[in-house]
């Protein structure tokens, strides 16, 4: 008979495990914070781009024909789920034309977001409202894009 050697098994131990999974858990508290802020943020971003997409192609328009936006302007992103519904604001005295704005989709992610809706006027100013209509966020939080 042949006599056969048995090679040693090498597995983690219990307390190396243990360590593993604490490294890991800590790496996820800080990463899905971090992650959350990010996409709120590339969506605040989307959000201002349409906008100036938009201010583009009414200033483009003849004056006071553009009472509805085309599809893929009428959104952010442009393309895919929307965010945000765009809408072309009537004229008066102080927006100088006209104003667009975006504003959360109601079932979406930015639904309960502090920078509420973006407003943009043929002036230029930029502005943000809070869905409720409660508070105003400051724009320079909200339009900052670095």
């Amino acid at each position: 008979m042949r006599n056969v050697e048995k090679s040693p098994v090498s597995a983690f131990t219990l307390l190396e495990l243990v360590i593993a999974l604490a490294i890991g858990a800590v790496l996820v508290a800080y990463a899905i914070p971090s992650y959350r802020s990010h996409v709120a943020r590339s969506h605040r971003i989307d959000a201002a781009s349409a906008l100036y997409r938009a201010a583009q192609f009414i200033e483009a328009a003849v004056p006071g024909e553009v009472s509805t936006l085309p599809t893929g302007l009428d959104q952010a992103p442009p393309f895919g789920t929307p965010v945000y519904r765009l809408h072309a604001l009537p004229s008066d005295e102080t927006n100088g034309g006209y104003a667009v704005e975006a504003r959360p989709i109601e079932t979406g992610p930015m639904r309960d977001d502090s920078c509420g809706i973006f407003t943009l006027d043929a002036t230029g100013a930029r502005k943000n409202l809070s869905v409720d209509g409660t508070t105003t966020p400051n724009p320079d939080d909200c339009w900052n894009t670095r």
